[in-house]
């Protein structure tokens, strides 16, 4: 590239340039000073583009950011074990952390731990970062990392990844920075499985979760469930940069609408899980950017299997013949995703099975199915509401197909407040939202084993549990994808959830937000936003 600047121009001045734009100097003010200094006004337009990129790529510090997820509930929690909702995934990640983290693309990168090493998937050792200490003053040690593992394990605790921490059999410090674990049968995925929000290290003895004490980058100062909660920059926290803010403030604005005109405001620098028909609100305004990331997100319609009217045969067979996805990836997304196969594993992963052909459109052929199962013509509850993404306007787009083919479905929509604790996993047809997850492994343990905590239809196969299990020790990458292929073809043929899309998920964000990156966990950067964003002056 060629260099504009004049002979006697610095790399001072540089900086000089790039300290008055974040002052706010106009582009006038700008120029006034170049011309001052020598410079042309041609090449002191070249000078103001390099300054102002340079600008927008230096993280700032300071500033009070203010972000809003989609729901929230009284059953908010500070207990990483127990998370379940984006908002307790944001505080998790601002207030603890993992003994890995995932980048960009996918890989296991290190957090708390220094080194994580195995010689055969089975028995691995953990390395600690020295000189890590938790936000009460006390050091981080190896005792802590064996006493949050073995909480998943223990019934009382609730753990939402019981099932998954079931695959580490023992648990148990070497040293004061050593951890062995010991799995119940070999597993490849293990750096990769400790990267979930879960996983979150607590200090030794830790029972009482009313405020956080983690090692994170920010300090839990309010938390109200339900309500909101506010962090403040951990002066003391372990890694060579970070966070840039002074502190955060996260909470939930559950109506779509709302949330988006408290972006377009300026009320709120983030609005998480824009609904893509918003998406015109966004248009033409110069103040407000959107971050879109592809990873897997999902919302599907499920049927579960031990209830009418889902244990008559043909009934999901029909629903799935019935299901528009072009409407819905072009119509209620519009175009901001890709038609699902009715299965979890999406594109982006490289288990992905490519040959399972999404089931066209057939009204007539789900009208034959529903009148084989006896149930033609009966209004059919279907449970919807604006807690899972887009859910209500998929719920359209079901009951519209349902007047094609005799069956006119009772659309019943119900308050996003409580919606997961009242409604999902109990209602026999309702909706479900789920964020990405990095390994088809915790896919299926979480949503398909027969022991699964979030089995949404309630599936059973012993087959499936057993090719599960032999598809996490597989060493042989070609035989782990033919197994992971077949488990691919299983679900989107027997499981009762109907999955039509893969969602590109949409942040709204002002314009003054920087450093937000698209994450395999899904978006708002995997929920760990607060620590790596920073706020332009």
């Amino acid at each position: 590239m060629k260099d504009y600047r004049p002979n006697n121009w610095t790399g001072r001045d540089d900086a000089m340039v790039e300290a008055a734009i974040r002052r706010g100097a106009s582009r006038r003010d700008l120029l006034k000073m170049l011309m001052a200094s020598g410079v042309a006004m041609g090449a002191g337009g070249s000078l103001l583009l390099r300054a102002g990129a340079a600008v927008a790529q230096t993280p700032v510090t300071g500033g009070h950011l203010k972000g809003a997820g989609w729901s929230a509930s009284t059953a908010d929690t500070l207990d990483p074990a127990k998370a379940s909702l984006s908002t307790d995934y944001v505080r998790c990640c601002a207030f603890y952390n993992r003994l890995t983290f995932l980048d960009e693309k996918g890989t296991a990168q290190m957090e708390l731990a220094e080194s994580i090493e195995t010689s055969d998937a089975l028995t691995w050792q953990v390395k600690l970062k020295p000189g890590v200490t938790f936000h009460d003053g006390k050091s981080l040690t190896a005792a802590d990392v064996v006493y949050s593992m073995k909480r998943h394990t223990d019934p009382a605790v609730g753990s939402k990844a019981a099932t998954i921490a079931k695959q580490i059999a023992e648990v148990s410090a070497v040293d004061d920075l050593t951890v062995k674990f010991v799995l119940a049968a070999a597993n490849a995925d293990l750096p990769v499985i400790l990267s979930l929000h879960h996983f979150m290290i607590v200090a030794e003895g830790t029972t009482d979760f009313t405020k956080a004490n983690g090692t994170g980058a920010f300090v839990c100062e309010t938390f109200e469930p339900g309500v909101r909660s506010i962090g403040t920059k951990n002066a003391n926290y372990f890694k060579g940069q970070g966070p840039y803010l002074d502190s955060f403030e996260y909470f939930a604005i559950s109506d779509n609408n709302a949330r988006v005109n408290a972006v377009l405001s300026g009320d709120i620098h983030m609005g998480a899980s824009i609904n893509p028909r918003s998406m015109r609100m966004l248009e033409g305004q110069s103040h407000v950017q959107t971050s879109v990331t592809t990873s897997g997100n999902y919302t599907n319609l499920n049927i579960r299997l031990d209830m009418d009217p889902g244990t008559k045969a043909g009934f999901v067979e029909g629903m799935k013949y019935l299901m528009n996805r072009d409407a819905i990836v072009n119509g209620v997304l519009r175009g901001l995703g890709t038609v699902g196969n009715d299965q979890p594993v999406s594109a982006m992963d490289r288990y992905h099975n490519p040959n399972i052909a999404p089931r066209a459109y057939d009204p007539e052929r789900a009208k034959s199915l529903f009148e084989k199962a006896g149930v033609l013509g009966q209004a059919i509850p279907i449970v919807t509401s604006d807690a899972p993404t887009s859910a209500v306007d998929m719920a359209m787009v079901v009951q519209q197909a349902g007047s094609e083919a005799g069956m006119p479905f009772d659309v019943q929509r119900v308050p996003a407040d409580g919606y997961w604790s009242n409604y999902w996993l109990k209602s026999a047809i309702h909706f479900g939202n789920i964020n990405p997850r990095p390994t088809p492994d915790i896919l299926f343990s979480l949503l398909y084993a027969s022991d699964a905590p979030w089995n949404e239809s309630q599936y059973k196969s012993e087959k499936f549990d057993s090719m599960l299990v032999e598809a996490r020790g597989a060493l042989d990458d070609n035989l782990r994808k033919d197994i992971y292929w077949e488990m691919q073809e299983m679900v989107a043929n027997e499981a009762g959830t109907l999955i039509p899309a893969y969602i590109s998920n949409v942040d709204a964000l002002s314009s003054k937000l920087k450093g937000l990156a698209p994450n395999p966990l899904g978006g708002q950067m995997g929920y760990a936003f607060a620590e790596y964003v920073w706020l332009e002056a």
